[in-house]
C-alpha cells in the first residue's frame, strides 16, 4: 500500500507538577498556544488545547507513526522549556510525570472539542482530580490512587 490512512482521535490531560495552580490568565493562551504548535511540529494535528490554573488538555489526531508517549514528551518538555525561558514566572515550571490519554470516533471530536473549550466554567463545578478520576472510571483504566496526580506540597 502506497500510504497509511488512520483516524487516530485522543484527549491528553497533564498536570502542572504537585497541581500547582501556575498557569495565569496573562499569559495561558501563549502558552496554549505554543502547546498546540508543539504538536503540530511532530506532525500530528491539534484539534484544540485548553486549560485551567492546574492542567491541561489537548485534543489531538495522532499519526500512527508516533506513539503518544513520544508526541507528549516532547511537547511537555519544550513547553516547560519555553516558559522557564519566559519572563512570566519567578520560580521553575515543571509538569507532572505522567499523562492521562483517551480515545475517541472521529464523530466524537465536537463533543470532546466543547468540552475541552469550556474547561473555565466546568471547573467551576468539578475539581480537577474528580473530573480525572472520572474519566479513567469511564474508559476503564485501571489506576493505583498512590499514582494519580500528586497533591500540593
Amino acid at each position: 500500500m502506497a500510504n497509511t490512512y488512520s483516524s487516530i482521535i485522543i484527549q491528553t490531560v497533564f498536570a502542572v507538577k504537585y497541581r500547582n495552580a501556575m498557569i495565569q490568565k496573562e499569559w495561558k493562551n501563549e502558552l496554549l498556544s505554543v502547546i498546540g504548535n508543539l504538536i503540530n511540529e511532530t506532525e500530528c494535528k491539534t484539534f484544540i488545547v485548553n486549560g485551567v490554573s492546574d492542567h491541561i488538555h489537548c485534543l489531538i489526531g495522532l499519526k500512527p507513526k508516533h506513539s503518544i508517549s513520544t508526541v507528549m514528551q516532547s511537547v511537555k518538555a519544550k513547553s516547560s522549556k519555553w516558559l522557564n525561558e519566559s519572563d512570566y514566572l519567578n520560580c521553575r515550571f515543571e509538569w507532572q510525570d505522567g499523562f492521562g490519554a483517551f480515545s475517541y470516533s472521529y464523530g466524537q471530536i465536537d463533543k470532546v472539542y466543547n468540552y475541552i473549550k469550556n474547561q473555565e466554567s466546568h471547573h467551576q463545578k468539578v475539581s480537577f482530580l474528580d473530573e480525572y478520576e472520572k474519566l479513567l472510571n469511564k474508559y476503564n483504566v485501571d489506576f493505583d490512587d498512590r499514582y494519580i496526580f500528586k497533591n500540593l506540597q
